[in-house]
């Protein structure tokens, strides 16, 4: 894929991606020359000139046709913690964003800076294995080797990933829906919106109004309610604790605003803080007088040791309707049979 700019939350270029205004109009010749870009790589891929690895074992994508985070890694683990409960033994690989591109494996204790905030994320909430790697494929076949009774690998952030063959495209979407529908730089789009027609599963998170594509759709939602304090899990409180104290809320995501909105709808007054996604913190950036600070579980694994305010850690789960899992699952089965127990 053509190097695409990353997402910095709250910055000045998602701000022109919101309409079609003069600075996305600077832009769009770059944009176009990436869609060119984009489209004929794809079509190599088609015609056999670049070559799709097939790994032994199915492989399901999440990703989105839009830069940022839109939810990918909540409904990765929903899925990886479904199917496992339906009977699979699924892997995650990732990209790891933040790391050198080397293919690792991926422990709950691994350094954020080394493999990527969210596959750290991933390994802290499942018991599966999660490797990352430039290249996806290296990495899924390292995981495999590692772990041969693994059985379903689920791929996070890789619909644009076409060196990786797949049997299962999802693509997500959240309420920011196309933005001004113009590819990068000069808008969001890492591919045109018509590529959400060759997907089989179209997840809306948070979007009121998805667009009609012609393929099976789901609605997900976030849901988390209590917080754990960082550095000290084995302590817990609910958002009423909370009430009243001087609270700093800080999130590195492609729209932290939707952070901020979650405790607004929990109750909470806070100063929010935006930081560009997959922020490295420094002690400097966490500088605040008040009582507290509200963060997420993303970036809360970069955050320093050491912090004159305790640090409260809002986890959540992705909630979806309707279960997609069965039907996923139904679809690796009809296509590849039932793997051996």
């Amino acid at each position: 894929m053509p190097a695409a700019p990353r997402t910095p939350g709250g910055s000045g270029l998602v701000e022109a991606w919101r309409s079609r205004g003069p600075a996305a109009c600077l832009l769009l010749p770059l944009g176009l020359a990436f869609a060119g870009l984009a489209a004929l790589r794809r079509r190599l891929y088609r015609w056999g000139l670049l070559r799709s690895e097939r790994l032994p074992v199915p492989v399901v994508v999440v990703g989105n046709i839009i830069a940022g985070g839109a939810g990918k890694t909540p409904l990765t683990l929903y899925l990886a913690q479904r199917l496992r409960e339906l009977g699979r033994r699924p892997g995650i690989v990732s990209r790891g964003y933040g790391g050198d591109g080397a293919v690792v494996e991926v422990r709950r204790d691994s350094a954020p800076d080394e493999v990527g905030d969210e596959p750290v994320l991933m390994k802290r909430r499942f018991a599966g294995p999660v490797f990352v790697g430039r290249r996806r494929a290296a990495a899924a076949r390292a995981l495999l080797a590692a772990y041969p009774d693994c059985d379903l690998i689920l791929c996070d952030d890789g619909l644009q990933h076409y060196a990786l063959a797949r049997d299962v495209e999802i693509a997500v979407m959240d309420r920011r829906g196309l933005m001004n529908g113009w590819p990068l730089p000069a808008g969001p789009l890492r591919e045109p919106p018509g590529r959400l027609r060759e997907v089989q599963l179209l997840v809306a998170h948070g979007l009121a109004a998805p667009p009609d594509c012609g393929v099976p759709l789901c609605a997900m939602t976030l849901a988390g309610s209590r917080f754990v304090r960082l550095g000290d899990p084995a302590q817990h409180c609910d958002s009423a604790a909370l009430t009243g104290s001087r609270l700093h809320a800080v999130a590195g995501l492609g729209e932290p605003q939707r952070f901020f909105d979650h405790l607004a709808a929990l109750g909470l007054s806070c100063a929010p803080h935006a930081f560009p996604d997959h922020h490295r913190y420094v002690a400097a950036d966490l500088d605040f007088s008040g009582d507290a600070i509200l963060t997420t579980e993303k970036d809360a694994v970069k955050f320093p040791a050491s912090l004159p305010l305790p640090v409260w850690i809002l986890p959540v789960e992705a909630k979806l309707e309707p279960d997609p899992a069965p039907w996923v699952l139904d679809l690796l089965e009809t296509a590849h049979g039932r793997p051996p127990a």
